[in-house]
């Protein structure tokens, strides 16, 4: 009889350390790649900041300092009495004309949005091919007509003249958005909510809204940030200094001959405050409704 003897052949496993060396050293390259990201798109707004504190005749000293040799925080303070603009007024402008512009891009693109996500109408894809089409135009360039057909409405210079120009140009993304995420939304749920008694405006408001959240909060902060910043038709519709966003009143500061440097840092570091706050609130929903749709 034949004895068959088997040898064991005993597999030492590499150590732990020697396995993660690699992963760890390629997290460490990336570490270092975004600090080196973060730090090129960070050091203008430290420039910025920075230059808010200082005098303007520091600011305009050659060489150049980076820190303030003299701080000056009372900048802050004193560019609200300033003669060049009312900037209280232009704060409170461009806060209630982004805000109202951006509610009524929502209550416009969110019916728009579900009845072109759920309805099958005659001229549908020529339908939404012209609303992709309008959001290649700028209001630069149909300032003169809107600027002409509000003269003749009667309405030029005023908040509501901007509201709807702001949600005009807004409100074609808001609705290409919000049909994707409409879309992806099973109809067999709106269904089943119908059949439990709801109405059609209360399945939209109590089941499809909740499930689309992403795409609304991406909607809303776009809308909000362009409103915010929008400065070619302000500067035009709008020609009462009381009346006018900060991104216009900024430019009263910048002459031909001389430049209150110090004052235009501070007004463009007051005017980032409120768009980094909402990003910081809002920004896991944020990413969640950019990447929605990506992996199946």
């Amino acid at each position: 009889m034949t004895t068959v003897k088997a040898s064991a052949v005993a597999i030492v496993p590499q150590s732990d350390s020697a396995l993660s060396a690699p992963k760890r050293r390629r997290r460490w390259d990336l570490t270092v790649v975004g600090i080196g990201i973060a730090a090129i798109v960070l050091i203008p707004y430290v420039v910025m900041v920075l230059g808010s504190l200082k005098p303007r005749a520091e600011i305009l000293r050659i060489p150049p300092t980076y820190l303030p040799h003299q701080w000056r925080p009372g900048n802050y303070a004193t560019m609200w009495d300033t003669p060049e603009a009312p900037l209280p007024f232009n704060l409170v402008s461009t806060v209630v004309i982004a805000v109202c512009a951006t509610l009524l891009v929502l209550a416009v693109a969110v019916p728009a949005a579900y009845y072109t996500a759920r309805r099958r109408f005659p001229g549908k894809a020529a339908f939404l091919g012209l609303v992709l089409v309008t959001q290649m135009l700028q209001p630069t360039v149909l300032v003169t007509g809107l600027l002409r057909e509000f003269l003749t409405l009667g309405i030029d210079d005023t908040w509501l003249a901007m509201i709807l120009v702001n949600a005009a140009f807004n409100l074609s993304f808001a609705v290409w958005i919000l049909h994707s995420f409409f879309a992806s939304v099973p109809v067999e749920i709106e269904e089943a909510a119908q059949l439990d008694g709801l109405s059609r405006w209360q399945t939209l408001l109590r089941v499809s809204l909740p499930l689309v959240w992403p795409g609304l909060v991406t909607a809303t902060i776009f809308a909000f940030v362009s409103c915010w910043n929008e400065f070619a038709a302000s500067l035009v519709i709008l020609t009462t200094p009381e009346n006018q966003p900060l991104s216009v009143a900024l430019t009263k500061f910048i002459g031909q001959y001389d430049t209150a440097w110090q004052y235009v840092f501070a007004i463009s570091t007051v005017g980032i405050v409120p768009v980094v706050i909402l990003f910081a609130l809002i920004e896991k929903r944020l990413v969640a409704g950019l990447t929605a749709g990506s992996v199946k």
